[in-house]
This record gives structure tokens, sequence and C-alpha cells, in this order.
């Protein structure tokens, strides 16, 4: 099948940005919001990125123009009816996911293609919850969605190749690189990364090394763009632990436990730079490690 219209279930950071790839590429795009103040924060975050592409000169104004036309924001899920494949960005929570899908499972027609851009939850569950299991599949897209280049494509033991194919063939027209992922907890890259990033902050526990150290080792050792704590903080700390949570439920191994220290600091509301302390304090000009952490007190 050949996608030509797009939904996208949700407006926040990542629904904002598969809308606006998705309308840049072409595809008339239909994003869906609870509420009109999240819409319009959402289609204000959109405006704001293009805007800041035609000032670097990576976006012309009349690119920007025809992918803004391209975007329709809505609060009714029956404006969802129309599009090809719907993509699923809303809260990490498998119940309010399945239900959403339900919803759509009887408003869509059976040829639309459901995505789920969930980063650990189980897409089988997902699934299964709808009338067309076979039609569901995972792309799990990365934070900036415009920037970031990776989409994994994920496939459960129920997936038409078909449909797989089809969503295969969209993340690449989208100007992305899709991967092939079986449907795992954490499919490849947060498999990989999540037991990484809890053994920055276990190594910190222990008193191996300081924030800052422990950053600049790894990213001058390894070669890495930013180090494990700093990119904790960005990520957002509560994510990581709701994520590193469903993955330990998954396979109970230890290392995706989250520790005691990420625990404590999502309880303290530390949840990175977007509440303004993490690892890292951003409250003044550059970030700083956070006093608490300091090795010695």
């Amino acid at each position: 099948m050949e996608i030509k219209n797009v939904g996208v279930l949700g407006c926040g950071l990542m629904g904002s940005g598969i809308a606006q790839v998705a309308a840049r590429a072409g595809y008339p795009t239909v994003v869906r919001e609870v509420s009109q103040d999240l819409l319009d924060k959402g289609l204000k975050r959109i405006e704001g990125f293009l805007k800041k592409g035609v000032e670097k000169g990576k976006v012309t104004r009349e690119e920007m123009a025809k992918a803004q036309g391209n975007i329709k924001g809505t609060l009714k899920l029956e404006d969802l009816a129309g599009s090809d494949i719907v993509i699923e960005a809303i809260v990490e929570d498998l119940d309010i996911k399945n239900e959403v899908l339900q919803t759509i499972d009887g408003i869509c027609p059976q040829k639309t293609i459901f995505a789920t851009n969930t980063s650990s939850l189980t897409v089988t569950a997902m699934a299964r919850a709808t009338r067309r299991p076979e039609r569901v599949i995972g792309l799990h897209f990365f934070n900036p969605v415009p920037l970031m280049k990776l989409v994994e494509v994920v496939r459960t033991i129920l997936t038409d190749e078909n449909a797989f194919q089809a969503a295969f063939r969209f993340v690449k027209s989208l100007g992305k690189e899709p991967i092939a992922a079986k449907d795992n907890s954490g499919f490849i890259v947060n498999l990989l990364l999540v037991p990484y990033l809890l053994d920055a902050i276990r190594a910190l526990e222990h008193g191996v090394a300081s924030v800052e150290d422990i950053d600049k080792g790894m990213q001058l050792g390894c070669g890495y763009p930013m180090g494990p704590l700093t990119l904790l903080d960005f990520v957002g700390l509560d994510t990581t632990c709701r994520i590193a949570n469903i993955m330990f439920e998954e396979y109970r191994e230890t290392r995706y436990a989250p520790p005691p220290l990420l625990r404590k600091m999502v309880l303290a509301g530390y949840y990175g730079r977007k509440s303004g302390k993490g690892f890292y304090d951003y409250s003044g000009e550059n970030p700083v490690p956070s006093d608490f952490l300091v090795l010695g007190r």
C-alpha cells in the first residue's frame, strides 16, 4: 500500500516533531491533542522550529509555509479517519495507549496502519488491543525528531510483511534512516543505552568519580558527543526512570533496575534540563554539577 495521508496522536515534544517531518516531506498531516492549549503549544513549537531553520538557512520561507499548510490541528479523533497511517505519540502508559488505539480502531478503515512511538513498551500488547494486530507496528523516533536521523521500525510476531514494508518506505520518504527491530522492550537503542546510563549513575553513587569527570571520561575516552549524566539530564530523569522500570519488569535483570539515587532525584522533582536541575544545575549562565552531588558532601 502507499501512504498518502498521515495522522499523529499527540502534539507534545515527540508528536509535534513527527507531525513536522511528515508535513515537510509533503504529507497532509492531521495532529490531534486532548485540549486546545496543548494543541496550540505543539503547533507553536513546530512554528518555532521551522523559523530557526529559516534563520539558519536550512529551510526556505516557501518550505516553511508549505509545511505549515500541510498540518491540520484537531481535538477530534474522528478527523484521523482519512489517514493511511496513524502514529501514536502520547504518554508512555500502556492502558492509556490501548484505550486510544481501541477508539480509533473503530474510526479508521481496516487498511490504516497504526504505529506507536513507544520507546520501551511492548508493541504486541498494543496490537492485541485492536482488531488489526497485523497492521500495528512500532515507529520509534528520537528526540529532537526533526534533527535525529534514526527511526526504529519494530515488527511483532503478528505484523503483516506488507504493512512493515510500507512503514519502512514511509520512514525513508521522511528523509530518515530506518532500522528493523524485533518487538523486545527497548528495541535496539534503549536495550543497549539504558544500562549504560544507569551504570553511570551507579558509578557516581559509589564515589568512583565526580559528575564532570564521569562525563568527560566518556566524551574524551569513547568519543561520545556528550557524557552519560549530561544525556540523562537532556532525556529527563523521570523519563529514564519510567523506561528503566518498564524494562526491568520485562527482563527482571538488575542492570535495568533504576538506582536509588535516580529514584530519589525523581521524587525530589530534579528531572534535568526541563526542571532546571538534575545532575547539573541550569540556573546560572553555564551548567554546573548540582551541589548535593559534589563529592565529599
